[in-house]
C-alpha cells in the first residue's frame, strides 16, 4: 500500500547510549535510490494510565520536566522495564507515583508521540475502581505531587492550553468523549 515510501537502512551507528535512551545516526536509501541521513532516538516504550475514581474524578500527577524547565500536570506514566508488559508497567507506575491500585483496567489507545525522531510508543490504559494502597514511592530523584481533578476541570485546562503534555492531552480528549457518551468506554478486565 505505501511501499513506494519505504526507506531502507544502509548503515546504522550508535552515537550515544544513556541510562535508557540511545541515539542512532543512520543512512537510509530512499525509493529513488538517493541516500539520506537519519538521526533518531531509541526508546524502550512507556505506559500511562487514566485513573478514574468511582466518583468520576481523575487522579493526576504534577512533576518537573527538566527539558522544558517547568512542572506539568499529567496522567501517571513511566517507561517499560525489561521483561514487563505495558499493562504491568501501568499498574506499577500507578502504585509508585500515587500509592493507588485499580480494580479494573482497559486499553485506551496507543500513541507515537514523536514519530519524526523517536520510536517511542506509549500504551495508554483506563484504570477505574481506585483504592489507596500505600504511600506514593516515586523513583529516586523523581518529585511528584498527586492531585485530583474533575473531568470538567481537565477539559477546561485543556482548552486553556494548560495540558500540553501529549499523552495527557489525548487521554483527556478520549475521557471527555466517553463521559459525554460520544464514544464507548473500552472493555474492562479485573486487575
Amino acid at each position: 500500500m505505501s511501499d513506494h515510501l519505504e526507506e531502507k537502512t544502509v548503515e546504522s551507528e550508535l552515537v550515544y547510549q544513556g541510562l535508557f535512551l540511545k541515539l542512532r545516526k543512520d543512512t537510509a536509501r530512499l525509493p529513488d535510490g538517493s541516500l539520506h541521513g537519519r538521526e533518531w532516538v531509541m526508546h524502550p516504550g512507556a505506559a500511562a494510565m487514566l485513573p478514574v475514581a468511582d466518583d468520576g474524578r481523575v487522579l493526576m500527577v504534577r512533576q518537573w520536566r527538566y527539558a522544558m524547565r517547568r512542572a506539568y500536570l499529567e496522567i501517571p506514566a513511566g517507561k517499560i522495564d525489561p521483561g514487563e508488559t505495558s499493562l504491568q508497567t501501568a499498574k506499577r507506575e500507578l502504585l509508585e507515583e500515587t500509592g493507588h491500585a485499580a480494580r479494573e483496567w482497559a486499553p485506551l489507545v496507543q500513541i507515537h508521540p514523536a514519530i519524526g525522531f523517536s520510536n517511542e510508543v506509549i500504551d495508554i490504559f483506563v484504570a477505574r475502581g481506585l483504592e489507596r494502597r500505600a504511600e506514593a514511592a516515586p523513583d529516586h530523584g523523581e518529585l511528584i505531587d498527586v492531585e485530583w481533578a474533575t473531568v470538567g476541570e481537565l477539559v477546561d485546562a485543556l482548552r486553556a492550553g494548560q495540558l500540553p503534555d501529549v499523552k495527557t492531552h489525548i487521554a483527556v480528549m478520549h475521557l471527555q468523549r466517553m463521559v459525554e457518551g460520544d464514544w464507548p468506554w473500552p472493555a474492562f478486565e479485573p486487575a
